[in-house]
């Protein structure tokens, strides 16, 4: 069972982060947040699929107008990203965001970050301190270079600020695109501050390698105990961000739901695995399962009901048919264009 290490608890909206609050699961839409109905139809689609916090990008004012609009038909709490330009994280706060993410090194001076302290500690929400390699403060460049060393420097200098506005609810992140300077970052900062840490892989890339990049990196972490909150960063919709964090939660047992388990297929498969272990995928994600239960589809009786003989509920292949089976315990037979259907209400009877 994974440890997690002790961190402040904050709350973004009715979401807690930090202590012993459960790892949330966030993303970013990617809409023109000036366009409420199209970033509230996106927010709704990540919601629906396990997201538990969506932050939006404020580039400008009409945006700021937008955000009213946006949070009061939003199911989830609702963060304004803001970069450069402190009064828009200012007029943000007024406009009652859940929260706000600056990197307080590009907002400018430490008289523009204490306003905006000023702005959130009157409306009572949380400020996201985020660090990034691509954007670090020149003297910390030229002492440490890009490397994790920098990154909790200039985590650092923001929370002893932070903290002499005695301002303490916060949360941090340091985030680069490289997985090894990521996770060595955020084990270095865990063990300097107590401070909720949102952990992710900036700019991982596509939804193929991003996932991949962003599994390793975020697993790593969590599965040390280390991590609050978590965004996947993928150049896709922000829906398959949302999938993919999920998923990386319930691979660590760090959140229930439903664990399909399919076999690699061979030789001896006689039914076509890959679009049942598909289909049975997308269906049993719309089910919104808040359970622990395992689904095996196996390809033959070697794979099945022997080696998934623990699986709540599953199917091994032969010809032409499958077995259905409950613990190891067959149940009975089900013909292949039958199996699909007959899982799933199985499935349903489960939960």
């Amino acid at each position: 069972m994974i440890q997690r290490r002790k961190t402040r608890q904050i709350t973004v909206g009715d979401v807690r982060i930090g202590g012993d609050a459960p790892i949330s699961v966030q993303s970013m839409t990617n809409t023109d947040t000036r366009d409420a109905d199209k970033t509230l139809e996106q927010i709704y689609a990540c919601a629906s699929h396990g997201c538990d916090i969506i932050r939006v990008a404020i580039p400008d004012e009409e945006a700021v107008e937008a955000l009213p609009i946006i949070w009061d038909r939003s199911p989830i709490p609702v963060i304004g990203d803001i970069h450069f330009n402190h009064e828009l994280a200012i007029h943000a706060i007024e406009k009652g965001v859940h929260g706000i993410r600056i990197n307080p090194g590009n907002i400018g001076s430490n008289d523009n970050v204490k306003l905006i302290i000023d702005a959130a500690k009157q409306a009572g929400i949380p400020i996201r301190i985020g660090v990034n390699a691509g954007s670090l403060e020149k003297d910390i460049k030229r002492k440490f270079g890009v490397t994790a060393d920098a990154l909790v420097e200039s985590a650092m200098r923001h929370v002893h600020f932070f903290e002499s506005q005695n301002f303490y609810d916060v949360k941090l992140s340091l985030k680069a695109s490289s997985v090894p300077l990521t996770i060595e970052s955020y084990r270095k900062i865990s063990d300097k501050c107590d401070f909720p840490l949102h952990v992710g892989v900036t700019e991982a890339g596509t939804a193929f390698s991003g996932t991949i990049r962003s599994s390793i990196g975020i697993g790593t972490l969590l599965a040390e105990g280390i991590g609050d909150t978590i965004r996947v960063s993928l150049a896709d919709e922000p829906v398959e961000e949302v999938k993919v964090g999920v998923e990386i939660l319930r691979a660590l047992d760090l959140r229930k739901g439903p664990h399909i388990i399919v076999c690699p297929t061979c030789g001896r498969t006689e039914i076509d695995i890959i679009p049942i272990a598909k289909q049975v995928e997308d269906e049993v994600r719309k089910m919104k399962i808040e359970q622990n239960i395992s689904i095996a589809i196996m390809g033959c009786v070697v794979n099945g009901p022997g080696e998934a003989e623990e699986a709540d509920i599953g199917i091994a292949g032969g010809k032409g048919q499958a077995v259905l089976f409950q613990k190891g315990k067959i149940i009975r037979k089900i013909s292949e264009d039958r199996i699909i259907s007959e899982l799933l209400r199985e499935i349903s009877n489960l939960i």
